[in-house]
């Protein structure tokens, strides 16, 4: 089985809000799409009350080069706690998951199995907490939804949250490495690595950047973070 490249990218979009507090959607479409990744990690996807409806309505996917992972929670969501996944079309959604992360903010993950060109990948995004405390139980409990297994291809990706390096995020345990990524936060002057992409062993690098564009510079507070990986060929 031959090596598999792939793109990754995680986002976190403030509900579409951009730096110049105008929420333009259709702006936020065209950083998603401009990226050209086979899968996107969304974080802040959807509005915070009622029934959360999503900041990027589902029918803008139509005809896009992007679908979105559904989950069964009864929401008008694109996600779960304002996570969510895109996927290029052709990529099958094996099964899809999501649960509520410990802490005292309303946190959340949500996990869609996937298959492509044949090879199988686990796919997490998530946006962990403010307080450390809350992230190190955060972290624990990713680990144990992401149920790794020797050989599993897993991608991990999200607002990790943490300012003081990837030394606080070793509570994902050894299966995972914390890919290194260049300041993300806050879009006009990045200064802080927030967003991160971690992965088990069956992956190796290419390439992470995050993106420098005048429209991702004005589209939110974060810049997207995008990794070009390789999956192993057997």
């Amino acid at each position: 089985m031959s090596d598999l490249h792939l793109r990754v990218a995680t986002y976190n979009i403030r509900k579409a809000l951009g730096n110049d507090r105008r929420r333009d959607p259709e702006r936020t479409l065209r950083v998603i799409e401009g990226l050209d990744a086979d899968i996107v990690l969304l974080q802040e996807a959807d509005m915070r009350l009622g029934q959360r409806p999503p900041a990027l309505p589902v029918a803008s996917f139509d005809g896009g080069p992007l679908r979105h992972v559904a989950f069964a929670h009864g929401r008008d969501s694109l996600g779960w706690h304002g996570n969510a996944i895109l996927i290029r079309h052709g990529i099958e959604v094996l099964a899809a998951l999501h649960i509520d992360l410990p802490g005292l903010e309303p946190r959340g993950a949500v996990l869609a199995d996937l298959r492509l060109d044949g090879r199988a990948i686990r796919v997490i995004g998530t946006h962990l907490g403010l307080m450390r405390a809350s992230r190190r139980r955060q972290l624990a409990a990713l680990r144990d939804f992401a149920d790794h297994e020797q050989g599993n291809a897993i991608v991990l990706a999200g607002d990790f949250n943490e300012w003081s390096g990837p030394s606080h995020l070793a509570g994902l345990g050894p299966a995972y490495r914390i890919l290194p990524s260049p300041p993300t936060f806050h879009a006009r002057k990045p200064v802080a690595a927030l967003d991160r992409i971690a992965v088990s062993d069956a992956f190796t690098l290419r390439d992470i950047r995050a993106v420098l564009t005048p429209e991702a510079r004005r589209a939110s507070d974060h810049l997207p973070l995008v990794a070009d990986l390789t999956l192993k060929g057997a």
